[in-house]
């Protein structure tokens, strides 16, 4: 999830739920990505989608984009992809879906089943579940990738990003895209539709917004030492290298990951691979 814009005054007011505590995070999910506007909007491949800071600004979500093809920015990224690739946060799978393409084991996750049903239909391998759940070929990831806006996931990115460097092998690679202001937020959000009286406000949970300095800060904290960065399409990206050297983790093997992690076919009640 990102956008290349800044959290902007609402043009519309949503009144917030009121009477109702902050639920905490469980093992790094908010229910709120498997909320029914969350769920619509990759439906409908559009928005207005938004989430909301507690103080009533807004973040727009790009919807149209996550939903269409890899585009040219996604592309710079995906060449700099090695071996077997974890998509954490994969949205609808467009990442997915072309890491595929290109003969790249690529497995995306994410909190919504929603999410994870649009990149099985794209014929990307996908399983429901949180980056902090337990994940198949820990540990054997050559390439990790947080795009869209994912560093912000549980609002705590050096939790985050020590979470990640366990994903991967020794010296292995992650790609993270970045806002394109010198940025280190934390906030409480929502997720807002704004199409009701109300604004579809859902209960607000803990997310982070990162410029490429409060990246590259926190990432040496968790073990990544920085290899490159680049801005492409209006978008702003930083790969690492982790740092991490370890005798338990075996050799990454794209044919051992991948043999795990093939989609079942997805129910109608369930339109999710299982394990």
């Amino acid at each position: 999830m990102s956008t290349s814009r800044e959290f902007a005054p609402p043009t519309t007011t949503a009144k917030a739920r009121t009477g109702s505590r902050p639920r905490r995070l469980l093992d790094g999910v908010p229910p709120s990505w498997s909320a029914t506007a969350y769920a619509d909007a990759l439906d409908a491949g559009q928005g207005p989608l938004f989430l909301r800071r507690t103080d009533g600004w807004l973040l727009p979500l790009e919807v149209e984009r996550w939903c269409a093809a890899a585009d040219a920015a996604d592309g710079s990224v995906l060449e700099r992809c090695e071996g077997t690739v974890l998509d954490i946060g994969c949205g609808p799978g467009r990442l997915v879906a072309a890491l595929g393409a290109r003969g790249l084991p690529a497995l995306g996750i994410d909190v919504s089943e929603a999410a994870v049903a649009h990149t099985i239909r794209l014929g990307g391998r996908a399983l429901c579940r949180s980056v902090f759940d337990p994940v198949p070929g820990e540990g054997r990831w050559s390439t990790a990738l947080l795009l869209d806006g994912n560093v912000g996931i549980g609002g705590d990115p050096v939790a985050l990003l020590d979470r990640v460097a366990r994903l991967v092998v020794p010296g292995g690679l992650l790609i993270a895209e970045t806002v394109p202001v010198d940025v280190d937020e934390r906030a409480q959000v929502h997720i807002v539709h704004l199409a009701g009286p109300q604004g579809g406000t859902d209960v607000p949970f803990p997310w982070a917004r990162l410029g490429t300095p409060a990246l590259v800060r926190h990432a040496a904290r968790a073990g990544w030492q920085p290899e490159a960065q680049w801005t492409t399409g209006g978008r702003c990206f930083v790969a690492l290298r982790s740092r991490r050297t370890s005798n338990s983790a075996d050799p990454a093997d794209s044919t051992a990951v991948m043999s795990s992690q093939r989609a079942r076919k997805p129910s109608a009640d369930r339109p999710v691979a299982d394990m």
